[in-house]
């Protein structure tokens, strides 16, 4: 298995572009949760935490998208330390205007600027491997590659926010992701010589080539399908196993079901598939929806912990497709516009899913909640169903 991930990271210049894309991500996960620590600990008020994370989110949301097109359009070592210093300024201001008690405007305001100048590190570095590998196959190994270091931010990113904040100074998470932030971005974007060729379109050279709409929309839907079942079972986890008198186990609960993502993943990226991505994308995702359903009935943790184990095996492995299936329909000049929709999705997905379990939980109990995680994937099933099979991107 892991010859196939030696393959790909031999390429010239492959491991040093996702190593800093890794460090560079960092405040992709730690971002939003270091600013609720923040507001919590400097104003006691989580209503006031919880906008202003909001507003950073939904910036996020709203300009990775633009971000995206200009980065095809100007090349990632141009937008890229642009958008990282103005994420840096405006992150720093919004500390500042915290700790100074400044109005609420402002720190809202500059949460917006912040979160929409996060760079779309992973949009740019999905990107590369598709420009400096020579076949799908590789690619597809490539995309599970970046899949295992999603999970891994995501399970570091939190923990070390939290023990930071905590621990040390509520400014201090923060401060730790900006400084990776701009340690991670900078490097990748310093490495030209794998990313991919900007496509600036000027009146002599037509228009863009068109984005396959009727591919990208439903493989986005299945996005804030993933995103709502991220943000709704994590949740609903730690409910769970608070109405058992046994709320420490929600982190290995959860470790569970990032195990069954982690190692579905790796072996989804060795395994040479017949089966286009597209497909995989429409079963992974009805997989995942059927695996929740059951979660609604258990009422032990251990037999909880293998359902959350099983049901992770599904996230990885369809994540992969959905951006393989991305990466074959969209035109290479677009394809880092083409990704930052898809990560867009995920995004948007998590904090209505977290908001929506909440309000079940609070009404009927944790485990009814559960049936929020396998209505969203069931509905990321049928916007699968409903994609038009991507084609070969061309130019």
């Amino acid at each position: 298995m892991l010859s196939s991930y030696r393959r790909v990271l031999a390429t010239p210049g492959a491991w040093q572009f996702s190593l800093s894309g890794f460090v560079g991500r960092l405040p992709i996960s730690m971002g939003s949760l270091g600013i609720v620590l923040l507001i919590s600990a400097s104003t006691g008020s989580y209503g006031l935490a919880g906008t202003v994370a909001s507003a950073y989110l939904f910036s996020n949301a709203v300009f990775a998208i633009l971000q995206g097109r200009l980065v095809d359009r100007f090349g990632q070592h141009v937008v890229l330390p642009v958008a990282q210093t103005l994420f840096t300024v405006a992150l720093s201001l919004m500390i500042w205007a915290v700790e100074a008690d400044a109005s609420r405007l402002v720190v809202h305001a500059l949460a917006v600027v912040a979160g929409g100048a996060l760079p779309q590190v992973g949009a740019c570095v999905r990107a590369r491997w598709s420009h400096v590998l020579p076949d799908g196959r590789s690619v597809q190994t490539a995309y599970a590659l970046e899949g295992v270091v999603d999970e891994a931010l995501f399970v570091t990113g939190p923990t070390a926010v939290t023990f930071l904040a905590t621990a040390w100074d509520p400014v201090a998470g923060l401060v730790t992701a900006m400084t990776c932030g701009l340690a991670g971005t900078l490097a990748l974007a310093a490495q030209r010589r794998t990313q991919p060729p900007s496509r600036a379109h000027h009146a002599s050279s037509g228009d863009r080539p068109p984005m396959p709409w009727r591919t990208v929309i439903p493989l986005a839907v299945v996005c804030v399908a993933l995103g709502v079942v991220f943000g709704s079972v994590e949740v609903i986890t730690v409910a769970f196993s608070d109405e058992h008198g046994a709320k420490q186990w929600a982190g290995p609960l959860l470790g569970l079901w990032a195990l069954g993502s982690l190692v579905a993943g790796l072996a989804s990226g060795a395994v040479n598939w017949r089966t286009p991505p597209d497909a995989r994308a429409r079963w992974g995702v009805l997989a995942l929806g059927l695996t929740m359903v059951p979660l609604a009935f258990v009422g032990s943790m251990a037999v909880m912990g293998g359902f959350l184990l099983l049901g992770g095996m599904a996230i990885a492995p369809t994540l992969i497709a959905t951006l393989s299936a991305t990466e074959r329909a969209v035109p290479s000049s677009r394809l880092t516009e083409g990704m930052a929709i898809l990560h867009t999705g995920l995004g948007v997905g998590v904090a209505p899913g977290a908001a929506l379990a909440g309000l079940l939980i609070d009404a009927h109990g944790a485990s009814p909640a559960y049936v929020v995680p396998a209505a969203a994937g069931l509905l990321g099933a049928a916007a699968a169903w409903s994609a038009r099979a991507p084609v070969t991107s061309s130019p």
